[in-house]
């Protein structure tokens, strides 16, 4: 139980990922979205095309931590992506999901946000598996600049 119980040190050299990321640029960060209380971008490192990200401006390490109005647009702002991801790339499926602290999955494990990842069947090939390569058909810049007119489009303000 010591071991379980014991917190890493805050590193105050080391600044927070999705912090600078919303001071940033949105065409260098690939922001598709800013509302009020969450952004959303594509993963710099996707599991497949269209991998988007739903982040809350605040930066807490857990969903118990986001207040209603903050729940509230992240999961609006969920549904969204969703719906534009269909109409867009024609998934079959779809991982949506938090990965909360570092030992389950976090890379940010300090900023809590949501994963929505696009799935089709066969998806996950020998590649990723022995290879420890994904393979990915476009480039960032391209998936970027198809899903954005889409997110103006359904997201005005």
């Amino acid at each position: 139980m010591a071991y379980l119980r014991r917190s890493e040190p805050a590193n105050a050299e080391r600044a927070c990922l999705f912090c600078l990321k919303q001071r940033q640029a949105d065409p260098a960060e690939h922001i598709l979205y800013r509302g009020e209380h969450c952004f959303i971008l594509l993963n710099r490192y996707p599991y497949n095309n269209g991998h988007l990200m739903v982040v809350p401006y605040a930066h807490v390490p857990s969903l118990e931590y986001l207040d209603d109005e903050v729940s509230l647009e992240l999961m609006r702002l969920a549904r969204a992506a969703l719906q534009i991801l269909r109409a867009e790339y024609a998934p079959q499926g779809f991982n949506i999901g938090v990965n909360e602290g570092a030992v389950a999955g976090a890379g940010v494990a300090e900023h809590v946000h949501l994963h929505i990842v696009p799935r089709w069947g066969g998806d996950s090939n020998y590649m990723s598996v022995i290879g420890e390569t994904r393979v990915i058909p476009e480039w960032l810049d391209e998936t970027y600049a198809r899903l954005l007119p889409r997110f103006e489009a359904l997201l005005k303000p």
